[in-house]
């Protein structure tokens, strides 16, 4: 007798069979979904953090960098007005009919806060905020530190409202005596408008740890210890312990005791100051959560495709279709909706992303500050010294040879206009500057740019050129700003040397060879040397820049740069540029 199939039965063992693979696969679906979102969030997170952290020190050293050029561009001005014959007069004299008028012409040239002119007895008889006129500051903090001090003084002091000031001062002497104090206020606050704009807390810490500037105005005074305690920052610190008060997957040595937020500072060579910004995390947590939000619904749609394959293979076996059809509807309008969420989430990252952009650009837009304010300073320095000469000669009626100064200062001003083109043309690093050249004529005109540099000390030239030309190929004022990095390096360490000694040797081989040798004090870590913001000056002295951008220079031009210590003690560089051969002066 035939065995009849009971298609009932078949279709109970079918749909066991099927109900079983739904249950594993979603299971399994499940695994590899926490899975994945618990890597990608630690990945993400790291990455992120790290991302924030590098932003942040960038920020930082921006800060850092701007706040020391405006204490450093007023720092040169007192020297300046102590040595000016009509403020001098003046005191001599007695007559300050037109001294005030005099500082607030000066005011504007020089965009420093204030100026203050005070008898030797603390009187303030020039000012140019007239309302000063006649007040007595023989108790402030600016005069007193004259008393006994001939240089150049810096001051920082509180005020009776709780801010701090900052000033400049020095003594105006007269036939070896003191017969008045210039006084150059610097306006540092501006800072503290600039940084309140930024998510960041910012702070300014002196050599004694008390707060000086900082984007949370009750903080003055106080050490970072006090001032974390307190509670009335909501724009920083506050609102950045609330959004990271879950923050539990980062390390804590990355934030003060008593909030989550990360901790940057950053040493500035001036009187022991700190910079030290504080950063929040909110930016991090949203973009991480971004992304795990679109794995998340990109695992929920795979999820819902399945689930609606295995239902169209159930569909057909399935005496029940009117109620799966109604689930299968379901479905896919919850579908419709984690749809329209992954097209906000989507809407979400595309706004990080144009976020993150902008900031890449401020961080280059930081480095490009940075090397326009190193490579301007040299051209600046000369050009001052060489005004003050112009001012002298012009004041003794010798116009021919302030007329020769005028001439100088010309050509330092097509020199800089020639910088500022060739730095905006570093992107694009192409050759439209080439041009053979004569290396003996810019080291020439390299030592003349250091002129008002080598006058100023007792310094002994020693130089050896070849006697016929040496060609190259490059731009030829690139090369003349690394030899000029490297004669100040060579000037700046051999200050602490009673016989100082440079020595010049351009030499033919394979290659051109400049060697600048000096008998200072040698090279302590030749491996940093060349990095961004490594400097072996004292503080004050240097930004740690102009190695580095000599370094890019010369691999640009494809030679090389190096660095050793002289066998007799002393520092050693070395340029090493291609000759122009008979194929390349074709080309040319």
């Amino acid at each position: 007798m035939a065995m009849v199939n009971n298609p009932i039965k078949e279709f109970r063992v079918v749909s066991g069979h099927i109900g079983w693979a739904r249950r594993l696969f979603v299971l399994i679906m499940i695994i590899m979904a926490v899975s994945v979102v618990v890597v990608t969030n630690s990945l993400l997170t790291e990455r992120f953090t790290e991302r924030t952290r590098t932003l942040a020190q960038v920020r930082v050293a921006l800060y850092s960098g701007n706040l020391m050029s405006e204490v450093q561009r007023a720092s040169i001005v007192p020297l300046l007005l102590s040595r000016d014959p009509a403020l001098i007069g003046a005191l001599n004299s007695g007559d300050f009919s037109s001294t005030s008028q005099r500082l607030i012409s000066y005011v504007e040239e020089i965009g420093a806060a204030s100026l203050l002119l005070l008898d030797a007895d603390g009187k303030v008889v020039a000012a140019s905020n007239r309302q000063l006129l006649g007040s007595d500051l023989s108790d402030q903090p600016f005069f007193l530190a004259t008393a006994d001090n001939q240089d150049t003084v810096f001051v920082s002091f509180e005020t009776e409202k709780g801010d701090y000031e900052f000033a400049y001062s020095r003594q105006v002497r007269s036939e070896n005596s003191t017969v008045g104090v210039v006084v150059v206020e610097v306006d540092l606050a501006q800072f503290e408008q600039r940084w309140a704009g930024i998510s960041d807390a910012v702070a300014v810490i002196d050599s004694t740890g008390r707060i000086l500037l900082a984007t949370e105005p009750r903080w003055r005074g106080l050490t970072i210890e006090e001032a974390l305690k307190v509670r009335s920052a909501p724009t920083a610190i506050e609102r950045a312990i609330r959004v990271t008060s879950d923050w539990g997957v980062l390390p804590t040595d990355l934030y003060s005791p008593e909030s989550q937020v990360m901790r940057n500072e950053v040493a500035m060579p001036f009187e022991g100051w700190q910079l030290v910004s504080f950063t929040t995390f909110a930016s991090v947590r949203e973009r991480v959560n971004t992304f795990l939000a679109l794995e998340i619904m990109g695992f929920a749609i795979l999820l819902a495709f399945s689930f609606y394959f295995l239902s169209r293979r159930a569909q057909s076996r399935s005496i029940f279709f009117q109620r799966e059809s109604a689930e299968l509807r379901q479905l896919n309008a919850r579908l419709q909706r984690e749809i329209a969420e992954r097209e906000r989430a989507e809407k979400n990252l595309e706004v990080a992303e144009q976020t993150l952009e902008q900031s890449s650009k401020l961080a280059a837009l930081g480095e490009m500050s940075a090397a326009v304010s190193h490579e301007l300073n040299q051209p600046l320095a000369a050009m001052k010294t060489y005004l003050a000469g112009a001012r002298l000669l012009l004041e003794r009626k010798r116009g021919e040879e302030a007329l020769t100064s005028f001439h100088r200062i010309d050509d330092l001003i097509e020199r800089m206009g020639a910088i500022t083109r060739q730095l905006k043309s570093y992107a694009r690093k192409g050759g439209e500057a080439f041009e053979p050249f004569d290396l003996r004529e810019s080291l020439s005109t390299s030592l003349s740019m250091m002129e008002p540099q080598l006058r100023s000390r007792d310094v002994r030239i020693s130089r050896s050129v070849p006697s016929e030309p040496v060609f190259v190929m490059g731009d030829r004022l690139r090369v003349e700003q690394v030899i000029i990095n490297l004669l100040r390096n060579a000037i700046d360490a051999t200050k602490v040397v009673s016989d100082a000694e440079i020595e010049l040797i351009l030499s033919v081989g394979e290659t051109a060879t400049l060697t600048v040798r000096d008998n200072g004090h040698g090279i302590d870590n030749l491996d940093d040397l060349f990095e961004p913001f490594y400097t072996t000056k004292q503080p004050g002295d240097g930004t740690g820049l102009g190695l580095a951008i000599s370094s890019g220079i010369v691999n640009d031009l494809g030679g090389r740069l190096t660095a050793r210590n002289g066998d007799e003690g002393g520092a050693v560089f070395e340029m090493q540029l291609p000759l122009l051969d008979d194929s390349m002066a074709a080309a040319e």
